[in-house]
Parts: C-alpha cells; structure tokens; sequence
C-alpha cells in the first residue's frame, strides 16, 4: 500500500504540496527528455502514476484503503497539466537568440548652482562614475583575437526545443539555452578586465552648459553621455539635474527676485538712499520722504532672466520701517516735542477698516472688480 508514497519519497501524511514538490524534482532528472536510460523512463511513469494517484483526495482515500483508484473512472483527469509545464518549461514560448549588445541605462546626476549662475548661466566639468566601454576588448567580451562561437547546444537559435509526452497528449515547448544563456553563442575566452560583459565601471568628466534661467528641478540631457550598454552597447542619456543654492540677501519667485530693506524711523520720514544688492552690483535706490512700511520699489529688468524668451524679470524691493523700541531720554523729549508740533496724540489715532488712501471710490471699485474676474 506504499508503493505511490516511496516512489516519490514522501511519508503517508505528506501534505498535497509536499507531494507535488517531491513530483516536481524528481519528474526534472528523469523525464525521457532529460534521462534517456530505459531505467528512468520505467521510473518517471511510476511517480507519474503515483502523482495522479495522490494528488487527488478522492483517489488518494481509496488508495490508502486499499483500493485501486485507477479503476473508478478516474483515468486522470485530475491531473494538472499547469504541474506538468511548472515542472519542466516554466512556460515556454519562442524566443530566438537574443543580442549581446544592448541598450545602455540613462543616468541622473544632481547639480548646484548659485544664484547668479543660474540667472546668467555657466559651464562647469563634472565628475561622473558610470559603465564606460572596454578600452581592452572594444566591448566585445572576448580576448584580444577572439570572436564568440556558436553554441553546441542550440546552434544558435538561443533555445531548445522539448517535446512532453503525458496522458494529454505531445506537446512541444521552447525556453532559452542554459548554456549559453539564450544569446546563441557563448565566450570561451573571456577578456579578463571585463570579464565578457564589454564594459567597466569607471569615472569620467563631462562638460555641461548651464544655460541662463534654469532653475531648482530643471534637468539638461545629454544625448549618449550615460551608461554604455552590455555588449559595447550604445549609451544611454545622462539628465543633470539642477538645484540652486539660496542667496543671502535676495529671493527668488520664478523671474521675479525680492529683497527686503529695513528703514529707520526717522529715514523714513525724512527720505534717504540706499545702496542695495542685485545680481548686476550694488544700486542705489531714493527712499522718498514718508514711504510706509509695505511699500514697494520696482528695478525693472534686475531679475533673473528668462529660460524662454529672453529678457529678464524684476527686482522688488520691499521697505520695512522700524519704529524704536528703547530710547534715551533726550529722544523721547524730542518725539513728544515733534507730536506736540504736529498735533499728535493718542487722542488724535484712527481706527477704521481701511488705508486713508483709499477713497470709498477705489474701494469698491476693488470689490467690483474682484467679481467681475
């Protein structure tokens, strides 16, 4: 009664997928294609029979009771035929031979660039370690004065070809050459820098063209400047990707850059100049007599120029009027002095819900415009 247990090598509790792992390896060593000895095709049809047999609950009880359940109808139509194809072709399909050389990787590299760099543009040399092609064979793979020589097993077609024999039927498969991995031929002398691959791993410097305008995130491709491919295979493209570094006075909003002046009380009210930084040497911009915290001066054309299109954007300069928070006693005197000429005081302060500059006209103009958008 275990003749269908020993035959596979399994104990009279083995699991169904214990059963069809133990049917799976030894159907790999001695199916006729693979074993051609009388011995192991005797031997492939008893665990065939003893899979059949055990796979299946209903035949398995009748077996284990002493039955024979090969002679119940069963005649086997439970036996897997996806079992049959996993055990020996893992699918199967044509291929053909499949070339050595192919296509290289693209690659991507992160770049930093100032401010002004990326406003005006700049050229720099970078330092790259990439697959590059085997100075030593030429990307060949072999040694000097070799070539690659068809392989004996499937004459160059890259596969082989199995015929499976079962009680479906005879069907024929094809899955790529183990020995030489589906390329047709195979390198019996291998170049010893590349060990047959055709490429190395090594640094290389490349010129890039920062072009004027770019910006954090805005990549430059650079056609064949990737990885070689397997084989000597042609490059793939390399992408250098930008990112800008901060400056420490201006800020950048597209085109448009901003910088922010903090301005005495009394500059203020009086009017003065101020020498800025911009990206074309310091400027000196007339702060006029009065200017209030928030407002604005345009420097047209002072901005970062435009990636497309040409031209450059503005530079904003936002004034901030400081109001002193500590004063010596002598100032104090001279403020109370000036609120009194002026007729300042706390009784004189306004509180409404909009700037004395807007008229009640500008207004709702601003409201009837906003739903007129």
């Amino acid at each position: 009664m275990a003749e269908h247990y020993a035959a596979l090598g399994v104990d009279r509790d083995a699991s169904f997928d214990d059963i069809k792992k133990a049917y799976r390896r030894l159907a790999r060593t001695l199916h006729p294609d693979v074993n051609p000895d009388p011995k192991a095709q005797e031997e492939f049809k008893d665990i065939t029979t003893a899979y059949e047999v055990l796979s299946d609950p209903q035949k398995r009880q009748t077996y284990d009771m002493g039955g024979d359940p090969l002679s119940q109808g069963g005649g086997g139509q439970n036996f897997g035929f996806g079992d049959i194809m996993d055990a020996f072709f893992g699918g199967g399909g044509s291929r053909g031979p499949r070339p050595r050389m192919r296509q290289g990787q693209d690659a991507l590299i992160g770049l930093e660039v100032s401010l002004e760099e990326a406003c005006f543009g700049t050229e720099r040399d970078v330092t790259v370690e990439t697959a590059v092609l085997c100075a030593q064979c030429s990307g060949s793979g072999c040694r000097e004065g070799g070539r690659p020589t068809t392989c004996d097993i499937c004459k160059g077609r890259g596969e082989v070809q199995h015929v499976t024999r079962s009680f479906l039927g005879q069907m024929m498969t094809s899955r790529p050459c183990g020995s030489c991995s589906g390329y047709g031929s195979v390198i019996k002398d291998p170049c010893r820098e590349c060990a047959g691959d055709g490429r190395i791993r090594a640094r290389k410097t490349i010129h890039v063209k920062v072009p004027a305008g770019v910006e954090t995130g805005n990549r430059i491709q650079m056609s064949g400047q990737g990885e070689v491919g397997a084989g000597g295979g042609p490059a793939g493209d390399l992408f250098v990707e930008m990112v800008e570094i901060p400056h420490e006075n201006l800020q950048r909003e597209g085109n448009t850059l901003h910088l922010f002046v903090d301005i005495p009380m009394t500059s203020a009210a009086l009017g003065c100049k101020v020498d800025v930084p911009t990206l074309d040497g310091e400027r000196t911009i007339e702060i006029k007599p009065g200017v209030q915290t928030g407002e604005v001066i345009t420097l047209k054309d002072l901005g970062v120029t435009r990636l497309r299109g040409g031209g450059r954007g503005d530079l904003v300069v936002h004034i901030n009027v400081l109001t002193p928070q500590k004063m010596r006693k002598e100032e104090e005197e001279l403020l109370a002095k000036l609120a009194e000429l002026r007729g300042e005081s706390g009784s004189t302060v306004k509180v409404h819900g909009r700037s004395d500059k807007e008229s009640d006209h500008g207004l709702f103009s601003k409201f009837r415009g906003a739903f007129q958008r």
